[in-house]
């Protein structure tokens, strides 16, 4: 998209796309008691170089340690009028490297990223080899055994719809409902690569995780369809499987309603895409 050089009003609504190797990041909330590098705390430093005040951002959904954002969102109130390219350009000249603003648009101020969503997508890549890969380090999870893609996808149709995902809940989670509304759950092998892709109005801490992990179970024979769904509907954390871990995660999209006019997300890199 075309960036103007106009300035902004002081005050004006700004959203944007932000992408990040969050294997370099103790997740995307900002930590100032812990003194750990966040991905937030690198934004919004290097928002302030542009601003030359603080500026506070708000994003679609938190990802933890190691989770990696392609197409994270965010807003926030431009303080002091600037323009869209220095949001973008002059943003990503202080930010390191593995972190990127790849647009920013003014919207009303009626738009709040994580509020206004109505969807998010999450993809997960596992490197299905003997081998754990070398060059894909912090950017796909390792499973050595053998994957039966089929009973996975027959696992993953039972998601779909509004269900209490009690089961796939973390302890620490702080939502105030466990119910959540899955439109989409495929499972696809391309290659040495599993990819699972899922979609819904929103997650809870650690859910996308905690189903990866029951449908490796399914995957690799060592649990049923059944077994899986039964633990969905028993809404009991502790008779599903353990946790994947962090590195194979990905925030794809953030989808808003068509009013906001936001720039659509592209697929993302083959890796997203599963062809590697």
């Amino acid at each position: 998209m075309s960036l103007s050089d106009s300035p902004l009003s002081p005050g004006a609504r700004v959203a944007a796309r932000i992408e990040y190797h969050g294997g370099h990041y103790h997740g995307w909330q900002a930590q100032p008691q812990l003194s750990v590098p966040t991905a937030q705390e690198s934004l919004e430093s290097s928002l302030q170089e542009i601003a030359g005040q603080k500026v506070r951002t708000t994003c679609a959904g938190r990802t933890d340690t190691g989770v990696h954002g392609f197409a994270q969102v965010v807003h926030f109130d431009d303080p002091v009028g600037r323009s869209l390219k220095a949001w973008v350009m002059g943003t990503n000249r202080y930010l390191p490297v593995d972190i990127r603003v790849h647009w920013a648009q003014e919207v009303s101020d009626a738009f709040h990223a994580r509020f206004s969503a109505t969807a998010r997508r999450y993809r997960y890549i596992i490197c299905n080899t003997p081998t754990r890969p070398a060059l894909l380090h912090n950017l796909v999870t390792w499973y050595r055994h053998a994957l039966d893609v089929e009973l996975m996808n027959d696992a993953a149709e039972t998601l779909l719809g509004e269900h209490d995902f009690s089961a796939f809940r973390a302890a620490s989670c702080q939502a105030s409902s466990p119910n959540r509304c899955v439109t989409a759950c495929t499972v696809i092998r391309q290659g040495d690569y599993v990819v699972v892709d899922i979609t819904a109005n929103a997650f809870l801490h650690h859910m996308v995780r905690n189903i990866v992990g029951s449908l490796l179970a399914v995957g690799s024979r060592s649990s049923s369809v059944k077994w899986f769904e039964t633990v969905l509907q028993n809404r009991d954390r502790t008779q599903a499987a353990d946790t994947a871990p962090a590195e194979g995660l990905y925030l794809v999209d953030v989808i808003y309603p068509d009013a906001f006019a936001l720039p659509k997300t592209p697929e993302g890199p083959t890796l997203l895409q599963g062809r590697l």
